[in-house]
């Protein structure tokens, strides 16, 4: 006999996300994942039904399996780098076609993948990332490459987000501004670390700055290092990064110019010891020129860093007017010559770090966004 529920007795559906463009979950390699591992937690614990592709190091069958409420999508790539990410990505979109509820994709390095998905009638978000056809890592292939797919993710995406007002203006250029919301990156507030784990580094509390970055030409290694280099500082400067002077040629370039009071101690994916770093350094150092909110800025802000960066629209806007900027090698000079010794100044500089990231980059205040971003695009069919 068929019983008639009552319509305010019926259970809605949990609302479905799917997200793609990391590694995946749990967050090891940078801010897209650890973005991911936020979001993904957040909206399971608001009762989202929420799944990640993640890419695996392996071979056989896609496979699934729970982590913290989340359900991930494991896609096994054989092939290493660029290479595997394209192959992970293009298994990941063919996955997701038979999925249903609302997609999430992180950057549009390849947008036209998601072609598929659009043909399909699914709703697709595609945070744009950055500039990334601009950086002067990439030859001209894969500079081509990625213009070519930002403009794809533009045209493909049902939505976009931008994660910095400049961001946006660029992407305004190839659509309309209203198909365009600005959402910055997120941040841990860290008000306390473990100092002794500056003890294998030789370094103490306060008698160090600190450069945590991708040693790139484009992230101003080179006129940062020489400029704290021209002169003793009677301080230490820790140089973070995945170093091969053997086979880098501008790895080798940096280390070459550093004086004896640079500190070179590989990368460091230890989060404890990250923070330590970071919290207990006298400046956190930016050298970025490209790009829009970086992740890590955010959380040197986040740790209460006085900042000096390159000033560059983009950092402006993340850190703040009371910040310090550099143009070039002789004006980080000035810099350091004149900040080492001002810890009035410094002083001055944390607090404002600290209120600049309370204003804008909590993560209750990004993940809040996104949810509200997500719940607004929800298909309703």
């Amino acid at each position: 006999m068929k019983t008639n529920i009552p319509l305010d007795q019926k259970k809605t559906p949990s609302p479905k996300i799917h997200i793609l463009g990391t590694r995946g979950v749990p967050a090891k390699h940078g801010g897209f994942e650890t973005f991911a591992e936020k979001l993904s937690l957040y909206l399971a614990n608001k009762g989202w039904d929420v799944s990640v592709y993640c890419q695996e190091d392996a071979h056989g069958k896609i496979s699934e399996d729970e982590w913290n409420g989340v359900r991930r999508v494991h896609v096994p790539v054989l092939r290493p780098g660029a290479a595997g990410t394209v192959i992970f990505d293009w298994k990941s979109t063919c996955h997701a076609l038979s999925e249903d509820g609302i997609f999430l994709t992180l950057g549009y390095n390849t947008a036209i993948f998601n072609v598929l998905q659009r043909i399909k009638g699914q709703t697709n978000i595609i945070n744009m990332d950055g500039i990334e056809w601009r950086r002067d890592k990439w030859g001209a292939i894969a500079k081509t490459w990625f213009w070519l797919n930002e403009r794809a993710g533009c045209w493909i995406g049902n939505h976009l987000v931008a994660d910095h007002p400049q961001i946006k203006a660029h992407l305004a250029t190839r659509v309309k501004e209203n198909k365009i919301t600005m959402i910055p990156y997120g941040g841990d507030e860290i008000t306390e670390a473990d100092a002794s784990l500056l003890i294998p580094y030789g370094i103490e509390a306060g008698k160090y700055s600190v450069i945590i970055a991708r040693p790139e030409p484009e992230n101003s290694f080179l006129e940062m290092v020489r400029a704290f280099s021209r002169s003793p500082r009677n301080h230490k400067l820790v140089v973070l990064g995945n170093f091969a002077p053997e086979s880098n040629l501008f790895h080798r370039e940096v280390m070459d110019a550093a004086s004896a009071e640079v500190v070179f101690p590989g990368a460091i994916y230890e989060s404890a010891v990250v923070q330590a770093l970071r919290f207990y350094s006298r400046f956190y150092l930016h050298g970025h020129r490209v790009g829009g909110t970086n992740p890590s800025l955010v959380e040197a802000m986040g740790a209460g860093c006085a900042v000096i960066a390159h000033d560059n629209h983009f950092n402006r806007w993340v850190a703040g007017p009371d910040a310090a900027y550099f143009k070039d090698e002789s004006a980080c000079t000035a810099l350091f010559d004149r900040l080492l010794e001002d810890d009035q100044t410094v002083v001055r500089m944390k607090e404002a770090s600290r209120a600049r990231f309370y204003e804008r980059f909590t993560w209750d205040q990004i993940l809040r966004e996104y949810e509200a971003l997500l719940t607004q695009w929800y298909p309703t069919k």
